[in-house]
């Protein structure tokens, strides 16, 4: 069984944002970078069904500058036997329809049997490039999922949905997931898995040779929220709470003027 895993590295959320000089994105100099959340439960989940099935081979593949191939090594430790890299340092001006077209060239004639992605990317959350992949390959996807079984090329699925609620999706192999957090329990590499990970393939593949698409979307223009006044909490007995709100009402709105 051939497994694929799509991994993306971000910066780390507690970083300090700045916008670059298009006010495009945001200036990647001085950021700490790590891999994607959603993608650590994607990878555990493959590893895991890499470890189930008898003569698993697993692929990790990720878009990005030469900076991106020390995450990978991560996920290579974590159990993935061979890396493609996507070398691409202009990743953050393509759009969710290029990125899948490119994820669905490598993958069209590698018979992948199972395909594995992240629900959506903590910088960007479009939460579309798995989708799109697997409408690309012509194969069925399970979003969001939360529960993970497979057993004689049947998935079973826990999906999460709005409200709580959860539904069970079942499918057929070959396919895709995308993996929401608290799917699994993603493992920290070992030393030794960390030393073995640096003697395994990991390729670059220049993204001119694979994306044939025009984009479908173009960031305008990206800015910071503006600044809103506080809120205002009224404490005391009801009765003193009323006259307060109403004298505010009057002061500060026209809603009772």
């Amino acid at each position: 069984m051939k497994i694929l895993v799509c991994i993306k590295q971000v910066p780390d959320m507690e970083s300090r944002f700045k916008l670059n000089s298009e006010s495009k994105w945001y200036e990647e100099a001085d950021l700490a970078w790590r891999m994607n959340e959603y993608d650590e439960y994607a990878v555990e989940q493959a590893v895991q069904l890499k470890d189930q099935v008898d003569d698993a081979d697993l692929t990790v593949l990720s878009i990005g500058p030469d900076r991106v191939r020390e995450m990978m090594k991560k996920a290579l430790a974590m159990g993935c036997d061979r890396g493609a890299h996507i070398a691409d340092d202009d990743y953050f001006k393509k759009d969710p329809y290029e990125i899948a077209s490119v994820i669905a060239e490598v993958a069209k004639d590698k018979g992948f049997y199972m395909i594995c992605t992240g629900m959506q990317s903590q910088d960007r959350g479009s939460a579309q490039v798995g989708v799109l992949v697997a409408e690309m390959l012509g194969l069925p996807s399970i979003t969001t999922i939360v529960g993970f079984a497979f057993e004689g090329g049947q998935i079973t699925a826990k999906r999460e949905l709005e409200g709580g609620i959860k539904s069970i999706i079942k499918t057929r192999a070959p396919a895709l997931v995308t993996c929401q957090l608290g799917l699994n329990t993603p493992r920290y590499p070992t030393l030794p898995n960390i030393m073995k990970a640096k003697r395994k393939e990991l390729l670059s593949i220049p993204i001119s040779e694979l994306l044939k698409v025009e984009s479908k979307q173009e960031t305008v223009r990206m800015y910071f929220p503006e600044k809103k006044g506080g809120g205002l909490v009224l404490e005391g007995d009801v009765a003193d709470l009323t006259d307060q709100l109403i004298k505010i009402l009057k002061d500060k709105t026209a809603v009772l003027a």
